[in-house]
């Protein structure tokens, strides 16, 4: 990075690595499991849980969060790891292990301890072992008591993490063009996504067929079983709660107190749910724009919202042909631009660093955008990547059995731009993502029917860009009767229980710690 960059980039990259409480990346639409693949539904780790019982118990031993983290205040607390031995794969349980890597603080009030609440915090990809210590102050009334603890699936991170490129390589890539005009360019940008995908092939190992949804879901059972509760508390954010409900239809009568928040729309397929994706970031955009035209002069955009959201759409095309300078001899390219607008649009927390963002790219500087950009696709400061991306990619196509063409994406350009003409574009050629994969899909739609499941509290924001808010509502139908009770939040961004509201902390606290269900039609502002 230049040095000159440093002081203005540095609030933004804090408020960038805390966007992993709330990420759900916006490359692709992930779909998951279904009951028909061969493992079927119900406990059927039954030898795989005996030969866990059997061997020593979970090794913990002290761990110390990275410098960012503490930062965060995770420094404060006491931070254990360990690593549990799943099956590769859950059909044959005797045969070849991976590790999942765990960790967790304790209680601060043993005596009154419930248990265990397991967090996965959205992706699929994102490490629960970084961002759990990063993000613990979040839940601090939580830690009272629960232990808090979190993993990285399988495919992700410490767990077998996926990897297909160098971070040179993923400069490259995330860098392309990602919104082909023309046949050449399509080829090209076909051509590129079959190579990711090779690579992916050739360098991730045995475990690429085992990273889907399902797969996780027999592996939290194995952790439930292994931190010792009868019963597993649960709290999913974004495809967080994909896999929470993909656990509860597998293993409803072993379902604890859990929480589903800025649910996944299960009724969706990969299509439809990056459309609808298009719409909510779309949607995010608008807000942003009304927010900052109502700061008066002081907004990059001006003062009128319509015109503000025009001029984002306008700049994403302008990059497309010509890129602005970035940080070191990096360029902010068009897809660059649209990852960092993206990921900024999470949280309205981050509309003033957006705003600076714009301000900066009025003349021609891209170097905050850059910072956003990189955030999301999961890029430090010094130009190393994590498994994100790749992982995002190796679960979603596991888990969804959409294979479109270039032709039927080609057909579907103008419902997308219709849908956003900032985002989509992007979102509709980024579903050829899965079209040359490895490893065979598994169905379009995942299964999340959990009929004698305890009560799980399903939680929506009305203005979710990425998860948008008919997601929540036909999480609960499809959970079904007695099952899913919905609580809504009239607001804005991804996350309810994170996002300042303290009548979503307190009624998910009350049901987290005494069991209390939200009234029908409750809703938090």
């Amino acid at each position: 990075m230049q040095p000159s960059a440093c002081a203005r980039t540095t609030t933004a990259r804090r408020l960038a690595a805390g966007a992993a409480v709330v990420v759900l990346a916006v490359t692709a639409a992930a779909c998951g499991g279904s009951p028909d693949s061969p493992a079927g539904r119900g406990p059927t780790t039954t030898r795989a849980e005996s030969a866990l019982h059997s061997a020593a118990a979970l090794d913990w031993k002290r761990c110390e969060p990275a410098p960012s983290q503490e930062a965060q205040g995770a420094g404060s607390l006491t931070w254990e790891c360990a690593t549990l031995p799943v099956p590769l794969d859950h059909a044959r349980p005797d045969g070849e292990k991976i590790g999942i890597a765990l960790i967790r603080t304790r209680a601060a009030d043993p005596a009154h301890r419930i248990g265990s609440l397991v967090f996965n915090f959205g992706g699929p990809g994102g490490s629960g072992v970084e961002t759990l210590p990063g993000t613990a102050h979040l839940f601090e009334t939580l830690r009272t008591r629960y232990d808090l603890v979190s993993f990285d699936p399988r495919g992700v991170g410490a767990s077998d993490g996926v990897r297909c490129l160098d971070d040179k390589q993923l400069d490259a890539y995330f860098a392309a063009d990602n919104t082909p005009d023309d046949r050449s360019e399509e080829r090209s940008y076909v051509r590129g996504v079959k190579d990711f995908n090779r690579a992916c092939e050739k360098n991730a190992g045995t475990v690429l067929p085992y990273v889907g949804t399902e797969d996780a879901a027999r592996d939290m059972d194995l952790m439930r079983a292994a931190l010792g509760d009868g019963k597993l508390h649960y709290f999913g954010i974004s495809y967080g709660t994909e896999l929470g409900g993909v656990y509860a239809h597998l293993f409803p009568e072993r379902v604890g107190r859990a929480v589903l928040d800025s649910a996944i729309d299960p009724t969706l397929d990969a299509t439809h749910r990056s459309l609808a994706q298009a719409k909510g970031f779309q949607l995010a955009l608008e807000s942003y724009t009304e927010d900052c035209a109502a700061q008066g002069e002081v907004c990059p955009l001006g003062e009128d919202p319509r015109e503000g959201a025009q001029k984002v759409a306008a700049l994403i095309r302008r990059l497309d042909g010509e890129p602005f300078p970035g940080i070191g001899d990096r360029r902010l390219t068009q897809a660059l631009a649209t990852s960092g607008i993206a990921q900024a649009l999470y949280s309205a927390d981050f509309w003033p660093i957006l705003s600076e963002a714009l301000e900066e790219a009025n003349t021609d500087d891209g170097r905050l955008l850059m910072v956003l950009g990189d955030a999301l696709n999961g890029r430090d400061d010094k130009g190393r990547y994590s498994t994100l991306q790749s992982s995002f990619t190796a679960i979603s196509c596991k888990d969804s059995s959409e294979r479109p063409t270039p032709d039927e994406v080609r057909a579907l350009l103008p419902e997308f731009r219709a849908a956003s003409p900032a985002f989509g574009e992007f979102m509709a050629w980024s579903l050829l993502s899965c079209t040359d994969w490895a490893v065979q899909g598994t169905a379009k739609t995942p299964d999340v029917s959990a009929k004698g499941a305890a009560p799980i509290v399903v939680v929506g924001t009305t203005n979710d860009p990425a998860t948008p808010f008919k997601g929540t509502e036909r999480m609960v139908r499809a959970l079904g009767p007695g099952v899913g009770y919905q609580l809504t939040h009239e607001g804005e961004g991804h996350g309810a229980y994170t996002g300042g509201s303290s009548c979503v902390r307190e009624s998910v606290d009350a049901y987290l710690f005494d069991g209390t269900l939200p009234e029908k039609g409750a809703t938090c502002r």
